[in-house]
């Protein structure tokens, strides 16, 4: 029975062009499979990560689609947490212009 080679933190990055430390995040979330050998060094079986690459191709559409709401998002909440700050300004600019108009 020949033994599989198994794949290290820095493989599996490289294959899923990603940072080491999302590999990390992804094995902590339960999304691929991790396998600690002696306790320590932290392994990844290659069908598993080409499995989860493969299922993410899938995803790409999807993931421009919630990027975009996410930009809707971030503007809906820049004028939320900043209404205030925008109205006051405005206020500012009226009176000011009231004030050098000589009303």
């Amino acid at each position: 029975m020949a033994e599989e080679k198994m794949l290290t933190v820095r493989d599996v990055a490289i294959i899923l062009g990603v940072s080491e430390k999302d590999v990390l995040d992804l094995t902590e979330s339960g999304a691929i499979p991790g396998y600690k050998v002696g306790g320590v060094y932290l392994r990844f079986k290659k069908e598993q990560v080409e499995q989860y690459k493969k299922e993410q191709s899938h995803l790409k559409p999807k993931a421009a689609k919630e990027e975009a709401e996410s930009l809707a998002g971030r503007i809906h909440d820049f004028f939320y947490f900043n209404d205030f700050y925008i109205f006051a300004l405005i206020f500012i600019i009226l009176l000011g212009y009231l004030v050098y108009r000589g009303l």
